[in-house]
């Protein structure tokens, strides 16, 4: 029975992180986390959710976003977690159902799926099957060392699903996160990931391989299924163990162009985002990462701890969240998507409009040499102005309460 190697493309660290989401943190991720969904949902339908959950970078510059630490193995648990809460008591306006999740949440798929199935008219059988697939082969054909303890089955009204999976390495404190997304998978025993989001280890036994039909046959009796090769290319993206946020984690074009449109009143003056007039700088700069989240192409998250310059993050890391920044993000987001409901989209448009004015201003901005450490000094000692919070309490004004200025 050969031993193969995964292709180090679909490679990336994440250091395992413990601890639980504060109560205060959790309700913010839920309603920002729904109001990113229904936006997508609105602007592009409900497959498009699924094909970015299905996308390990989108969803680690997600997980950024609302506030998670920025590379660790928690986004996964944390921001599927929220996500279920946000969007499955809305699922028939939605047309998006999560099932499953962490550790004894995992084994209540099966029932989720059948309920769901029941109400939409879809193959619950066939559903459950997927689910268990998925398991089955991260478990077991892919004998990595990582042992799954966390299982989110994503479907639509019309069959469609992405599975999110995580696994960990106690021995290593490392964690591999598995996506799975259903448009892509031809057959489940024959490279049917969308990605695997791990630490290349060396070599392992991955019955999942192009070549290894042999092996398999005599164990999955399954080698009838047509082969295809189904994993797109992609570049690998290394989370590093460091928990700070450094200038080398981050595209410093990419940032300096969404401090400068939220921050300098000249650049804020483009006649797009006048119907954004009365949102003060700050939340301008969480909204045009959260705009860059919803309507952002794939290449854009390539550096997704660039995505913790909206909240920070809870450990502190790259700066405490500004909680009162993070109510106005998530009031701004709501607020367009319910007036898109009625026929007035002008909000929502203002919204996308953040990113694409910034794409614009990227194309000719150079990044000050000290910009990454000018705009986290800032952050740092204004983050009582906004609520500032970490798990470890709230952020008190510094000795120096003077104005730091990026432009």
């Amino acid at each position: 029975m050969p031993k193969l190697y995964f292709d180090s493309r679909r490679y990336a660290d994440l250091p395992l992180h413990y601890g639980k989401v504060p109560p205060w943190l959790a309700e913010r991720m839920r309603l920002l986390g729904g109001a990113i969904v229904e936006s997508i949902v609105q602007e592009y339908g409900k497959s498009a959710v699924l094909t970015k959950l299905s996308d390990p970078f989108w969803f680690q510059a997600f997980g950024a976003v609302l506030g998670m630490d920025w590379h660790s193995s928690g986004i996964t648990t944390s921001v599927m977690g929220a996500l279920k809460g946000a969007v499955n008591y809305r699922s028939n306006e939605l047309g998006i159902y999560i099932a499953g999740g962490k550790g004894k949440h995992s084994r209540e798929t099966p029932a989720e799926l059948l309920r769901f199935s029941n109400r939409t008219g879809l193959d619950g059988n066939e559903l459950v099957r997927s689910s268990r697939l998925t398991a089955k082969v991260d478990n077991n054909a892919i004998q990595d060392g990582f042992q799954i303890y966390m299982h989110s089955f994503v479907v639509t009204t019309e069959g469609e699903w992405t599975v999110i999976q995580q696994g960990m390495d106690g021995s290593t404190g490392m964690a591999r996160r598995y996506h799975w997304h259903s448009e892509t998978v031809q057959s489940f025993v024959e490279e049917p990931h969308s990605f695997i989001y791990g630490k290349n280890q060396g070599e392992i036994l991955n019955l999942t391989d192009k070549g290894a039909v042999a092996a398999k046959s005599g164990i999955l009796g399954l080698v009838s299924e047509k082969p295809s090769v189904v994993i797109p290319e992609v570049q690998r993206l290394i989370l590093p163990a460091h928990h700070e946020l450094k200038a080398e984690d981050v595209n410093l074009k990419r940032l300096g162009s969404v401090l400068a449109v939220a921050h300098d009143k000249g650049l804020r003056d483009f006649e797009s985002l006048l119907l954004l007039e009365g949102v003060g700088p700050r939340t301008i700069q969480s909204l045009a990462l959260v705009s860059e989240i919803i309507h952002g192409t794939p290449s854009r998250f390539k550096d997704p701890g660039r995505f913790s310059f909206a909240h920070g993050g809870k450990d502190g890391h790259p700066f405490p969240v500004p909680t009162k920044i993070y109510d106005d993000t998530i009031h701004q987001l709501q607020t367009a998507v319910e007036k898109a409901k009625i026929g007035f989209s002008e909000k929502s448009q203002a919204i996308k409009n953040l990113h694409l004015v910034t794409q614009i201003v990227e194309q000719q901005y150079v990044p000050d040499e000290d910009l990454f450490d000018k705009a986290i000094a800032k952050e740092r000692a204004e983050s009582y102005r906004y609520g500032g919070r970490t798990v470890m309490g709230k952020a008190q004004p510094p000795k120096d309460d003077g104005q730091l200025s990026l432009f």
